[in-house]
C-alpha cells in the first residue's frame, strides 16, 4: 500500500519520463506491491462513421498491435529506469476506442488456505464453465468482489493511508531538518 503522495510522484515520475508522443494521455498508473501498469490512451483509427463492428474491432485491435510493437523499445528503456528505482516490475497497457488492452503483466502466487466450503465454491465455478482452474476462479471471486465494493474499498484504502500518516508523526519518526534546526540553536 502507497500513501496518495507517494502515487502522485510515481505518476510524476512516469509523466516527465514518458517520450511526450507515446500516449495522447497518461490516463492511470496502478502500483501494488509487485507491478506498476501504466496505461495511456492511443488514437482511434480513422473509420466510416457507418463501418462495421467487425471491421472496427479489427481496426482496433491493428491499432494497438502497432502500438504496442512501435512503441516497445522505449516503454522497455523507461520500464528498466521505473524497475530500478522503484522495485516493481513494469506492464503496460492502452485504452483505444474505448476498449482497454494490457499487455503482459505480473501474474502473481498468492497462497491461501481454504477450507472445503471455499474449495466447493471454486470447484462449482469450474463445473459451471466459469474458470477453467482453481486459481482462475479465486481471480473471478476477486474480480467480482472488487465490482461490487469499489467504495468500500476505497474508504478502506483512505483509513489506511490516514494511519501511514499518523504512524509517520510517532516517537519513531525522522526528525525534521527544521526540527534539527531549532534544537541545535536552542543548545547553543
Amino acid at each position: 500500500m502507497i500513501t496518495t503522495e507517494q502515487r502522485e510522484k510515481l505518476r510524476g515520475w512516469f509523466a516527465g519520463r514518458l517520450p511526450d508522443d507515446l500516449f495522447e494521455e497518461l490516463t492511470e498508473i496502478t502500483v501494488d506491491r509487485e507491478e506498476i501498469t501504466v496505461i495511456g490512451r492511443i488514437p482511434e483509427p480513422r473509420l466510416a462513421e457507418d463501418a462495421p463492428a467487425a471491421e472496427r474491432e479489427a481496426a482496433l485491435e491493428s491499432r494497438v498491435q502497432d502500438f504496442r510493437e512501435r512503441t516497445r523499445e522505449d516503454r522497455m528503456a523507461v520500464a528498466r529506469e521505473a524497475e530500478h528505482r522503484f522495485r516493481r516490475k513494469v506492464s503496460w497497457g492502452v485504452e483505444c476506442g474505448g476498449r482497454r488492452t494490457l499487455f503482459t503483466h505480473v501474474a502473481a502466487p498468492v497462497m491461501t488456505r481454504l477450507r472445503q466450503p471455499e474449495r466447493q465454491v471454486l470447484d462449482t465455478l469450474i463445473a459451471g464453465g466459469v474458470a477453467r482452474s482453481r486459481s482462475d476462479a479465486l481471480a473471478w471471486c476477486v474480480r467480482l468482489v472488487q465490482r461490487h465494493t469499489d467504495d468500500w474499498l476505497a474508504e478502506l484504502r483512505d483509513s489506511l493511508e490516514h494511519v501511514q500518516r499518523v504512524r509517520a508523526q510517532g516517537p519513531d519518526a525522522e526528525p525534521d531538518q527544521a526540527d534539527h534546526a531549532e534544537r541545535t540553536d536552542d543548545e547553543e
